[in-house]
Parts: C-alpha cells; sequence; structure tokens
C-alpha cells in the first residue's frame, strides 16, 4: 500500500478509487473530528488526574499527565473513553510510587505494555509488578457511572455545576462552568451543505460522548445528521465502547449504506472501521490529523497502519471527494 499526496493535506491511498467505490454515506467520530477536545476533555483527564492522585495516593502534582501520555495510550487503540485514559493514568503513577520509580518514564512503559483491550490490558501488566488491590478497590472502576468516583470528579470538572445538574440532575462539589465551556466546533454549516450534495440525509455520528453532551457543544448542526441511525457511546452498554465495530455496523445498516466513509482521528476508529469492511460492509477510513498537539506524528501512524485517506481537517472532505467540481 502506498499513499500519495493530492494536494495539501490531502493523502490517499493510491489504490483507492473513490470514484469506482462511490460511497453513498459518511459517518463521523465527534472528538477530534467535529470538536478540538485539547481544552475541554484532554484538560478534563489532567485535571481529574491530579485530583485523585491527591485524594487517594498523597500524590501532589499539579500537572502530572502530558499531552504525549494522553496521546500514548490512544495510539494503542483501547482508550477511546477518556475516563478509562483518566483511569489508567492514576493507577500508573500509584503503581510508579510503590515501585519507587520515576512516574514520568513509567507512564511509558504502561503504554507500551497496553493494547486494544484498553484498561484491561494496564490492570493486567500492573497487576504483574505490584499488588493494586486496594487502590483498584477504592476507585471501583468501571462500576457504576453514577456512584464511581472517578466518573463522578470526571463528570463535575468537564460538565460544571449547571449542566450537570441540567443532563444528570447531579450537584456538583465545584462552582461555575466546565471545561465543556472549551470544546472548539469545527464543523461548519457549509461543509454539512456540500456533503449534503453527495450523501443527501446519510450524514451519521458514531461517538464515545452522550448526545446530549454533543449537542450542548454543537447545538442546532446536530440537528444535521440522520440521529436516529447514529450512535452515542456514552448512552450504549460498554461492550459497544470503540474498536467493537458493532455501532459502526449498526449505524450503516440504520442508514443504508452500500460504502460508507467513516471519519475519525484515532486508531479506535481505524481499527473499527477495518473490522468492519473485514465483515463485509464496504468502509473506507478516512483519518483526521490536523487537531493533534503532534499532526505530523498522526499523520505518520495514519500512514503506518493504511488509512484508506488522511486529512489535515474535515474542510478538505470536498476537494478530496472531487465534490467542489459537481
Amino acid at each position: 500500500m502506498t499513499i500519495r499526496k493530492l494536494g495539501d493535506g490531502i493523502f490517499v491511498d493510491e489504490s483507492l478509487n473513490i470514484d469506482e467505490k462511490n460511497p453513498d454515506a459518511i459517518i463521523f467520530d465527534c472528538d477530534g473530528v467535529l470538536i478540538d477536545i485539547t481544552n475541554s476533555y484532554d484538560l478534563t483527564i489532567k485535571n481529574t488526574t491530579a485530583i485523585l492522585l491527591k485524594k487517594i495516593a498523597a500524590i501532589e502534582k499539579s500537572d502530572p499527565v502530558t499531552i504525549e501520555m494522553i496521546e500514548g495510550f490512544k495510539k494503542t487503540g483501547g482508550f477511546n473513553d477518556e475516563v478509562d485514559l483518566t483511569y489508567a493514568l492514576i493507577l500508573s503513577y500509584i503503581a510508579a510510587k510503590k515501585l519507587n520509580k520515576p512516574a514520568s518514564k513509567f507512564v511509558f512503559d504502561v503504554i507500551e505494555n497496553s493494547n486494544k483491550t484498553g484498561i484491561g490490558s494496564v490492570e493486567k501488566y500492573l497487576e504483574s509488578l505490584v499488588d493494586l488491590s486496594d487502590v483498584r478497590k477504592r476507585l471501583d472502576y468501571p462500576g457504576s457511572r453514577s456512584t464511581n468516583i472517578l466518573c463522578s470528579f470526571f463528570d463535575q470538572l468537564f460538565y460544571g455545576s449547571e449542566l450537570l445538574y441540567k443532563l444528570y440532575k447531579k450537584k456538583s462539589q465545584f462552582d461555575g462552568k466546565g471545561l465543556i465551556e472549551n470544546d472548539k466546533v469545527l464543523l461548519k454549516k457549509e461543509l454539512v451543505d456540500a456533503l449534503r450534495k453527495k450523501f443527501s440525509k446519510k450524514i451519521g455520528i458514531v461517538t464515545g460522548r452522550g448526545i446530549e453532551s454533543i449537542r450542548y457543544s454543537l447545538k442546532e448542526l446536530l440537528n444535521e445528521f440522520d440521529l436516529k441511525n447514529s450512535v452515542f457511546l456514552e448512552d450504549e452498554p460498554r461492550e459497544l465502547a470503540k474498536p467493537n465495530p458493532a455501532s459502526l455496523l449498526r449505524a450503516i445498516n440504520g442508514i443504508g449504506s452500500r460504502c460508507t466513509i467513516f471519519v475519525g482521528d484515532s486508531t479506535e476508529d481505524l481499527i473499527m472501521a477495518k473490522e468492519a469492511e473485514q465483515m463485509g460492509t464496504m468502509t473506507i477510513f478516512c483519518g483526521i490529523y490536523g487537531t493533534s498537539k503532534h499532526p505530523e506524528e498522526k499523520l505518520r501512524m495514519f500512514e503506518e497502519k493504511k488509512a484508506d485517506m488522511i486529512l489535515e481537517s474535515i474542510d478538505l472532505i470536498p476537494k478530496a471527494l472531487n465534490l467542489e467540481q459537481q
């Protein structure tokens, strides 16, 4: 497989013939694709980790998490859920303390021993080195999202007091707005209009977020999607989490697509699309790399993992599909 550059920020597998495949639907991931979450979800991961390290392990670090740690876990294909990633970071830091190892380096050892099974691979690796039963019992994760200490802190910081109560009827111990206010919406109505010329109403979403979280940030733009045939995994059973292709297949079958483009920004998204393809559903994966803190590294990752299309931004989709001349 050879990736060729078609224009600035547009890379395509040279064996891919878009006109021949003639995709009739397009489905989007949300975070890192429709919304830039660098200062919302990523910051919530950092702040929640710092709070709980202090609370349950007396580890006081104002900024223990780097973007390299976050992206490192995400590259493994098992951490589409930001709360899972936060849990992995907390366990890694506490294990490092028990092992008397520098946490800033040890976290990357954990990443190297993680895979698409996510927190299961982290727990397995760490338990082979040190007893973490006390910490795991205290965190009780994943457990119930409504009572779990980790989920509770994460949701309070992300949603803020007013939105948390509005969505879940929960009171927050923190005053003020949540970090969701820092979501940067990347989707434009002009892009939707351009896509409608090709895909009509066959435009969907498959995301790890819940629908109300996305609605809060996208507002009326959410109504541009086929919501009946979209999947919001935070509102679904945990076993459907990415990279399980079941959610994508459900959306594709509901929309009634013969060939679907799935637009994502993560290893999980790529794995999910490729597994859907292997199960007999014609799927083209389009990877977005420009929202990464290290875009060139994300571009190389998608090249190495053989993405069908790689774009710097969703704004380049019409050009990549030659829609601008139609």
